[in-house]
């Protein structure tokens, strides 16, 4: 199934920013979320193709709120890539154990985060 919608759920404006505007340009329809609350509320309105999740943000963090998603029936089948500054082995191991399909570091790199996508399709 080609990857169209894209929830992006990240606490800062500035990553906000610069994710929608770079998968804009590639031709995605992005929605945001800054919180754990924000990003639910975005799944009952519209059902993404792909979340990108930060993990750093106020109350539920990324590492939860991938594990709350991946284990809704709902939401199950949605890729979730972790988009976040933390760098460690053992984060994205265990992001990935989460349920996270991917794992990229920040500051992002454009054309690996789209190749990442790409594979997702």
């Amino acid at each position: 199934m080609p990857i169209q919608k894209v929830l992006v759920v990240d606490d800062s404006k500035t990553e906000l920013m610069f994710m929608t505007d770079l998968l804009q340009k590639n031709g995605f329809s992005v929605k945001t979320a800054e919180n754990a609350d924000d990003a639910f509320r975005r799944l009952a309105e519209e059902k993404p193709d792909l979340i990108l999740m930060d993990v750093v943000m106020p109350g539920q963090n990324g590492f939860q709120l991938t594990r709350a998603i991946t284990r809704d029936p709902l939401y199950a089948d949605v890729p979730i890539i972790m988009c976040t500054s933390k760098n460690q082995e053992t984060d994205r191991v265990w992001g990935m154990r989460q349920g996270a399909r991917d794992y990229i570091t920040k500051p992002v790199d454009a054309a690996e985060l789209m190749a990442k996508i790409k594979a997702l399709s």
